[in-house]
């Protein structure tokens, strides 16, 4: 037997839940992981802007890493409506989601900004999260790995090795996540991951770019978590609603983990 990989496990709370919801579920989360083995498990929950600072409360000494779901790449200004890593940095966040699809597509973010982002994170020592993912539209011209390649290459533009290794990516195909996704076959992810693992190599060499974990996000579930994460190249599951009661993101959480 090899030495055990350790899986990372997460979900985004988007636009849901309250303060005393988002604690309610953290606390109970909490309870349900505490015995899980800390080595194999990155555990992390990215509720909304307002919760974050109950949310760290409840939290505080657990093994669940908190998230932001946007950042901006200012640390203070005039950005009417924007949140700044010093902000973050205050209420205690460890991860930083940037350029999650709903972000890119109705808000209009560019491979640009999410570049800017990345650079701010790494800058104020936050793990950046970053999503990358094909439309339906992309994926019917069969451009699915040259979007992949723009969207990693363009965010992670001017990054050197040390600071790669400080990444985490989510791939989540933007026709398969939200309530009329699409889930998408173990084959199709598998081969995306393999693509994305290739480009990651290519932009920081073997040792770090076969490092970087790779999420699969997108209608994650507890009937089809184990067949992803036994994917080679899936290093951890970004799930989404099927997360969002404390009870069975544990029962995916220890599926995941005995196989």
């Amino acid at each position: 037997m090899g030495e055990m990989k350790k899986r990372y496990l997460g979900t985004n709370l988007k636009m849901y839940k309250t303060i005393e919801e988002t604690k309610v579920y953290l606390q109970r989360l909490r309870e349900l992981t505490e015995d899980l083995p800390q080595e194999l498990l990155e555990l992390f929950v990215i509720p909304s802007y307002t919760t974050l600072e109950a949310a760290r409360q409840v939290t505080e000494g657990s093994r669940v890493k908190l998230g932001a779901q946007n950042m901006c790449w200012e640390k203070e200004g005039q950005f009417t409506g924007e949140i700044s890593p010093l902000m973050l940095k205050e209420v205690g966040v460890d991860i930083v989601e940037i350029g999650h699809s709903e972000r890119r597509h109705i808000f209009g973010e560019s491979d640009q900004e999410e570049n800017r982002k990345v650079k701010a994170a790494l800058e104020y020592d936050f793990t950046p999260l970053l999503c990358v993912g094909e439309t339906l539209e992309q994926r019917n011209y069969r451009i699915s790995d040259e979007t992949l390649s723009t969207q990693l290459k363009v965010a992670f533009h001017g990054l050197d090795r040390n600071e790669a290794g400080k990444v985490w990516v989510a791939y989540e195909p933007v026709w398969a996540i939200g309530i009329n996704g699409i889930p998408a076959s173990v084959e199709y992810v598998s081969a995306r991951h393999r693509h994305m693992r290739k480009v990651l190599v290519e932009l920081f060499g073997e040792d770090t770019g076969s490092r970087i974990p790779i999420l699969y996000g997108g209608s994650v579930n507890l009937e089809n978590a184990v067949g992803l994460i036994r994917i080679p190249w899936v290093d951890g599951l970004f799930i989404g609603r099927s997360a969002w009661d404390a009870e069975n993101f544990n029962k995916i959480i220890r599926r995941v983990l005995e196989c």
